[in-house]
C-alpha cells in the first residue's frame, strides 16, 4: 500500500474491498475530497503514468483500490504542495522503494478578512516563485552582459520590478542560446514570446474562475490546474511544430 508523508496510509479515499471500479465510481469517490476532479483529470494522470489501471478484455478502465489511494494522493501533492508531475512521479517512485523523501511545507490555509490578517484574494494564494538575481543568471548561463541586454532589448527577457528574474529564464537563455547556434536570431524569436504570452493569457482564463472560487481548496488547486495546462500545451505546441515540419517536408 503507497504510504502518505506522514507514514501512514491514505486518508480513505478507497473503499474497504478489493473489487475493481470503473472510472465513474472512482470520480464519485475522489469527488469527495476533491471537488474540481474529473474523468479527463484522472485519464490525463493515466497519460502521465501516475495511475495504471487494468483493463477489461473490452478495454474498459478497471481501477483497484490501491489505484483510487493513490489519485488521492497525487491530487494531495498537487493542491497542497504545488508539485509538478515530474516531482510526483519521482516521489511516488522512492516511496515504492521504501524511501522517505521530503516534501515542501503544505501551502498555508488561507486567512480570514474577520480576524484583521490578510483575506484569500491577498496574491490569489498563491506560492512565491522562485527568483535569480542579474548575476546568478549570467553565472549560470555564461552569457555575457552584452548578449543579456540584446535579448532584453527584443523582449526574450525582462527583469522584474527587484530587478531580478523568473527561475525560468535560466532555461529560456540556454534555449535561446542552442537556437541561435542554428542562425535564428533574438528578432526571429520574438514571434515565439508573442505566441507564448497569447497562450499564456488564454490558460489564465480558465483557471481565473478558480482562483477566485469561494472554496479554499478550489483556489489552492487552481495552481495545480495551471501547471498540467501548460505542461498540456507545451506537448500540444511540440506536436503542432513536429506536424507542421513533416508536412513542409513532403
Amino acid at each position: 500500500m503507497l504510504q502518505t508523508p506522514s507514514g501512514g496510509a491514505g486518508t480513505g479515499t478507497a473503499p474497504a474491498g478489493g473489487r475493481p471500479m470503473s472510472i465513474g465510481t472512482v470520480l464519485r469517490l475522489l469527488r469527495d475530497e476533491f471537488p474540481e476532479v474529473t474523468v479527463s483529470k484522472i485519464r490525463f494522470l493515466e497519460a502521465e503514468g501516475l495511475v495504471e489501471p487494468r483493463r477489461s478484455p473490452s478495454g474498459c478502465r478497471k481501477f483497484s483500490p490501491e489505484d483510487v489511494e493513490r489519485l488521492g494522493h497525487v491530487l494531495r501533492l498537487q493542491r497542497d504542495h504545488y508539485l509538478p508531475l515530474k516531482v510526483i512521479r519521482e516521489h511516488l517512485d522512492a516511496l515504492e522503494w521504501g524511501e522517505r523523501p521530503r516534501l515542501p511545507a503544505a501551502a498555508p490555509a488561507p486567512r480570514s478578512p474577520a480576524s484583521g490578517e490578510e483575506g484569500p484574494e491577498s496574491a490569489l494564494e498563491r506560492p512565491t516563485a522562485p527568483r535569480v538575481g542579474r548575476a546568478e543568471l549570467l553565472a549560470a548561463t555564461g552569457l555575457d552582459e552584452g548578449e543579456l541586454a540584446a535579448w532584453e532589448s527584443y523582449g526574450l527577457l525582462a527583469p522584474g520590478p527587484d530587478g531580478g528574474y523568473d527561475i525560468e529564464a535560466v532555461t529560456v537563455v540556454r534555449l535561446l542560446a542552442d537556437l541561435g547556434r542554428f542562425g535564428l536570431e533574438p528578432r526571429h524569436l520574438r514571434i515565439m514570446k508573442a505566441a507564448a504570452e497569447r497562450e499564456a493569457g488564454l490558460l489564465e482564463q480558465v483557471v481565473a474562475p478558480l482562483r477566485r472560487h469561494r472554496n479554499p481548496q478550489t483556489r489552492a488547486h487552481a495552481e495545480a490546474s495551471a501547471q498540467e495546462l501548460a505542461e498540456l500545451s507545451v506537448r500540444l505546441h511540440a506536436a503542432f511544430v513536429r506536424s507542421a515540419l513533416r508536412a513542409g517536408s513532403r
